[in-house]
This record gives C-alpha cells, structure tokens and sequence, in this order.
C-alpha cells in the first residue's frame, strides 16, 4: 500500500528520500531546501510503530525524491536516536551515476553517516568496487574495505575478471569525483602484476580529469622500441593541455597539445620538441595548430598552422603523409547576397627539391555581390580578385613573382518552354592586370580582356514505371565564345588541369584565372540516372568538348588538349547491400583510355572496404616521363564481437612494388581493449629513409575510456 499522509510517516518519508539525495555530496540545508521543491514518497507493503517507538517498514520497501531511489527488504526507523536500521538486499541509486548495492546497514537518518555491510559501489554502470565493509563519512566520503575493483563483467560461477585492483582501502570522492587506492595490487586473471602503495584515478561521472591517459608502445626500424605516456592537464572548464613524453633508445621528445574554447571560437595547437640520435646535436620537432574564431559583422577568422623541423621529421614520427604543409591565415565573411574573404598562405615542401624556386608564399583577396536587376532579370555578379605569390630566389626567371588584379562582371538568366526545354544563357567580361618581376621574357606590365558568352539547352525528362523505378534523362548543347585581348601571362597557378563532370560546361576549365580558354566551343553532353524503391541507385555522364583551335596550355593527359577533347565518362552504381562503384575515364580519339579511375566501397555490419584504382598516361608537359599505375586498399573486418582487424595497401602497379602497407587487431570488451598494428613505408628519398612502425596499447575501459556497449560484454557460459 502506499502511504501519504500522518507525521510519524511523513517523518520516516523525508528522512529515507531527503537523505537518500545526500549520495551527490550536498550538503544538509541543500537537502531540505529540496524538500520544498520535490515532494518525498515512501511505499511499503506492511508498516507500523513499535512499544517502544521505532516506525518499522516490511516487504517491497521503497522512498523517491526526485531522481534518487532507496529500496531495501525492511527499514527500521529509531526516531530517539534518530538512526535507520536497513536490511537488505538493499539498493540505492541516484540518476544512473551512483548505484549502492548492500546486506545490511546501519546509518543516522540523513545517510550522511554509517556502515553497510558485504557492500558493492557501482559508478556510472561501468566500474564496480566490491568490499566486506562500506562507510559513508560526511555524506561525502564513500571509504570501502579489502575492495576489489573492476569493470569487467563478473560472472557467478567465481571465475576472475580480466583485470582487477584489489586494495586494502578505497575512498571515493563524491564531490572531486576521484577515488583513491592504498595497498592496492593490480591483478590480470587474479595474478598479481603491479604493487602500488597509493594512487588515484577519476571515476567514470568525470568528464576531464587530471591523469595520466592511455600509455602505448611504438616500434620502428629507426628509432627503436619507445613508450609514449600522455598526461592530461585541465585548465579550468574552457582549456587544457596534455603532455606525451615518448621516450626510446634513440629519442627524447616531448608531444603536447593545448586545447581552449572561446565564447566566440576554439584553438588547438600541438607539437612536439626532439633530440634523437638521427641527427645527433641538433634539436627538431613540428607545431601544428587550427584555430577559428567569429567576429562582429559576421566575420569569421580562421588559421591554420603546419611547420616541421626538417622533411623527414613527419616520416620519422609518424605525422601525415603530405608532400607540402601549408600555413595559412583567412578572414571570410558571406551573406546571401555578397562574400569576402581573404588569405594569407605559405607553403613548405617535403620533397627534394630547390624551395628558393617555387612559389612559396601567396595571397588572396576575394570579392563577390550579387544583383538582381529587374529590367532585364536574371542575376549579375560583379567580383573582384587580387592575388600575389613571391620565390624567395632573386634570379632572373626561376625568381619570378607575379601579382595579378581581376575585375569580373558576369549575367545569367534561365528560361523554360512548356514543351520542357531549358536555356540558359551567360554573359560576362573580366579585366586581368598582371605585374610581372624578375623575369625577362616578359613585359613588366600585362592587361587582358576577356568578353565571354555561353548559350546552354538542356531537356530534363523523368520517366516513373509502375514498379516505382524512376528513370531521368538530360541530354546538353552548349554553345560558348571568349576572346582574349592581350599578351599571355606566365602560367603559375594553372599547370595541372583536370577534366570531369564538375568543369563539363564551364565558361573556363583553367584552375585559375592567370589562363583562359579562347574562341567558340561546342560542348554536348547527357545525363542519367535511375532510383529504385529497394535502394538500388545508377547515374552517368557522358560529354565532349570541340574548339576552333587548340590551346597548348592544356597537356595531353588533361583530356581538352587538340580540337576536340576526350570523351569524358563517369559514373556510379549503388546497391541495397552496402556495394557503391564509382568510375571516370577520358577516352581519346582512338577510344582508348588516358586517364582513368575506379573506386569500389562496401560496408556491412562486419566489413567496411574501400579500394581505388588509379592510372595515368604519360605526359612530360607536366614532368610526368612513366605511365602512372597505382591501387589502394583500406578495410575493416570485424571477426567476432571482441576482435577486428583491418589493413591499408598502396602499391604501385607499374614498379610491381608497395609504397605503403599496414595490418592492425583490436580486442576489446567492456573492460579492455588492446590495439596493435605494424605498417611499413618502402618509398626513399635523400632525406627519407623506408621504415617500419610496429604500435601496441593497452587501455583499461571505464575510468577513463568508455566501457562500450553490451555488444563487447564477456561471456559467462
């Protein structure tokens, strides 16, 4: 029955629920100011009051207030003494986090205080503390006796945990969130492994706590067989740092990362500070940093931070396989009408090669407004463009810099027939001033003009069959003209050039606007796709570019070299069992491949795979002297509930040699999870020797790391 109503029961009501919400670590008076606030309930199947003046509740006994929970077999209430005899199995718990399990105890009326006896504390339902005695002190203070830790499922049968940490005293701290071991052995299947006379470890409630992370061993061919233990370091609620020393026979470093959160944006920044035996003397190491910010106006400022010692530097430890780092500054600001942004960027290379003769710094500054003038429709876009880039060598040629200034004006309007068919018709003229130095072969100064007008008709059709299959057709003309007026500029920025689906009817197919395309073009094209109810998805493209003339800035395996380009295909086929192929090619006059490249992606519940291949024709234009034949694989493969495995493969079909190979296993349950791969890197350069990386981690789950979800559980049977 459930009682409401009478003062020795409403007593009893509020003294077991009111004290119950003491397990948070409040205090008394914030106790009863939730009296007011949350009303208590007791429920029992039998309760009554003793001769002697004891309220006793028998049978299913229970008390709520608010997100606290006491239930317990029998409750006996001495109200002289002002204390509470509870037996058990008794259970307590407060909004997920804190679970006390006991046989028995005996505590003063707020919980603040007392004993519990063949008690079990259980944090955040994943680390559990089993001990003969618990005693709550101050009602903050959690102190248990000969404990044993753990987070791994325990089974009945009596066979032992993975791991465990038997202590002769725990003390968990309500309100730090901490708990503290003394006498404590780590055990591995009840094998004493580790002594530790004292430590102390966050409980799983705990989002940033000051510690060490997970530690982990890493092997290579160059620097030997090291261990890197990182450190975390909280820095009030919005910052933190973290310290990795990584330390083997052949190093010394020191990583770290430092994070911080702004009201109005974010940074991090990590590096590292070596001396190692590879280059003995010398001291070497990397900074990498991201940060961005939002300022009044609806500015954003954003940066980006890449540097390292010297090329190898990224190789030797592990940082990411790039052949340039680039640094940069931008601020951007777009709204629906207009957008700005400009940039400030240097770069860096990683290969062997003369850096005083490369354009190693660059700047941008970008415009655009939109209007939409009524007398004529459509839309007009007036932008502005300035950009510079500098060598640091001062010779004649090899030195160039180059500044460039652009001011574009372009409309565009659509119209639609009742029959369906779409025209789309673009005008535009763009002015390029160029200041050209340190190079002689051409003139100081260079202005271009460029009138340009584009009429594209396109006869969208879809087709719906009674299975639900809908089919969609769009073949494409356009007809273009552009006329440049003026002398050539050098080509800095539009050297590589690709041909694909996305630049098909572009006005320009150039990266950048130091080169443009020249005369009348004619483009078809045709699209198609197909979507089915059961998931299965199709689409294609096929198009081709004629011109009057050729233009020599486009090197023969960009496929718009000649009068007329390669034919460009593309496609892609979507299954209803994770299966995605997606392929593009240029066909050239004789139908056969220049360029071609096949990606292939499955993913189910047990195997994620994705492979591309690669090839490429020859093309000294572009200093490309041997054909190109690559193939990479990435997969992952999970072989039961505990264990994965996966692998990575680049390897070059033309040399018939890998560049890059890895296999990785992971086990994890609910209580451990063990990572170790090896990967070898075979390609070498004066600077960059091939290596071999061997990584192992072990992480015990729960403190620090989530436990994982019932998939990873052990089983008992």
């Amino acid at each position: 029955m459930r009682w409401r109503r009478g003062p020795s029961l409403r007593g009893l009501a509020l003294a077991l629920a009111l004290s119950t919400a003491t397990l948070q670590g409040a205090a008394a008076q914030q106790a009863e100011a939730a009296d007011s606030a949350a009303p208590a309930t007791l429920v029992a199947d039998s309760l009554f009051i003793t001769p002697d003046r004891q309220l006793i509740a028998e049978g299913n006994v229970e008390a709520y207030q608010g997100d606290v929970r006491l239930s317990a077999r029998r409750i006996t209430y001495d109200r002289a003494s002002g204390t509470l005899s509870i037996d058990g199995p008794i259970r307590i718990e407060e909004d997920g986090e804190i679970t006390i399990l006991a046989d028995a105890a005996q505590m003063d009326a707020g919980l603040q205080n007392g004993l519990l006896s063949g008690a079990r504390l259980v944090l955040d339902q994943q680390v559990q503390m089993a001990s003969l005695q618990m005693a709550r002190v101050g009602g903050r203070y959690t102190q248990l006796y000969k404990t044993a830790v753990t987070s791994c499922h325990v089974c009945a049968d009596g066979r032992p945990p993975l791991w465990q940490i038997r202590a002769r005293k725990v003390i968990h701290d309500q309100v730090e969130q901490q708990v503290y071991f003394e006498d404590a052995q780590f055990r591995i299947l009840d094998v004493p492994v580790l002594y530790l006379p004292a430590f102390r470890l966050p409980d799983p409630t705990l989002d940033r706590a000051r510690g060490f992370l997970v530690p982990s061993v890493r092997t290579t061919s160059q620097l030997g067989t090291g261990v890197r233990l990182p450190y975390f370091i909280p820095i009030g609620d919005s910052r933190d740092l973290t310290l990795a020393p990584y330390v083997s026979s052949s190093t010394r470093t020191l990583d770290f990362r430092y994070r911080q959160a702004f009201r109005n944006g974010r940074l991090t920044l990590e590096g590292a500070y070596t001396r190692d035996d590879l280059m003995p003397g010398e001291s070497r190491g990397y900074l990498f940093g991201i940060g961005q910010f939002d300022l009044p106006q609806d500015f954003q400022l954003r940066f980006d931070i890449e540097t390292v010692s010297d090329n190898a530097y990224p190789s030797d430890y592990g940082l990411p396989d790039v052949d340039r780092l680039r640094t940069e500054i931008a601020l951007n600001r777009v709204r629906r009408d207009s957008a700005f942004q400009f940039d400030l960027i240097k770069f860096k290379s990683l290969r062997d090669e003369d850096e005083s003769t490369l354009p190693l710094f660059a700047s941008d500054a970008f415009y655009e407004r939109r209007f939409f003038p009524s007398a004529i429709g459509g839309e007009a876009r007036l932008s502005f463009i300035l950009h510079g880039h500098q060598r640091e060598s001062d010779l004649d040629q090899v030195g160039r810099d180059l500044a460039r200034a652009t001011a574009d004006l372009s409309w565009q309007r659509s119209w639609f027939t009742a029959a369906g068919l779409r025209a789309d018709w673009r005008l535009g003229v763009a002015t390029d001033l160029f200041e050209i130095f340190q190079d002689s072969l051409y003139p100081d100064e260079i202005v271009r003009v460029t009138p340009r007008t584009a009429l594209t008709l396109s006869y969208p059709m879809a087709r719906t069959l009674p299975s639900g299959v809908t089919h969609y057709l769009e073949p494409m003309l356009q007809v273009g003209w552009s006329d440049v007026h003026g002398e050539e500029p050098p080509n800095d920025e539009s050297t590589f050039v690709e041909f694909d689906r996305g630049n098909l009817l572009a006005m320009s197919r150039f990266p950048a606007v130091d080169r443009r395309e020249d005369g009348p073009t004619l483009v078809y094209g045709l699209n198609w796709s197909r979507t089915a109810p059961t998931g299965w998805q199709a689409w294609a493209t096929v198009g081709q570019i004629f011109r009057k003339t050729a233009d020599a800035d486009f090197s023969p395996t960009s496929g718009l070299s000649g009068t007329s380009s390669d034919i460009l295909l593309a496609g892609q086929l979507k299954s209803d069992f994770g299966l995605s192929v997606t392929g593009r090619s240029l066909l050239d006059g004789d139908l056969t491949l220049s360029k071609a490249e096949l990606r292939a992606d499955y993913l189910s519940e047990r195997l994620n795979v994705s492979s591309t291949y690669l090839w490429l024709g020859t093309d000294p234009v572009i200093g490309r002297d041997d054909a190109l034949s690559e193939l990479w694989f990435d997969g992952d493969y999970r072989i039961n509930r505990a264990w994965s495995a996966g692998a990575d493969l680049r390897y070059d079909l033309t040399d018939a040699r890998a560049t890059r190979a890895g296999i990785g296993f992971v086990y994890r349950n609910e209580c451990v999870t063990v990572d170790l791969s090896v990967s070898r890197r075979y390609t070498s350069s004066s600077s960059v020797e091939p290596s071999t990386d061997f990584g192992f981690s072990v992480s015990l789950n729960g403190f620090a790391i989530d436990g994982g979800n019932e998939q990873y559980r052990r089983s008992c049977s």
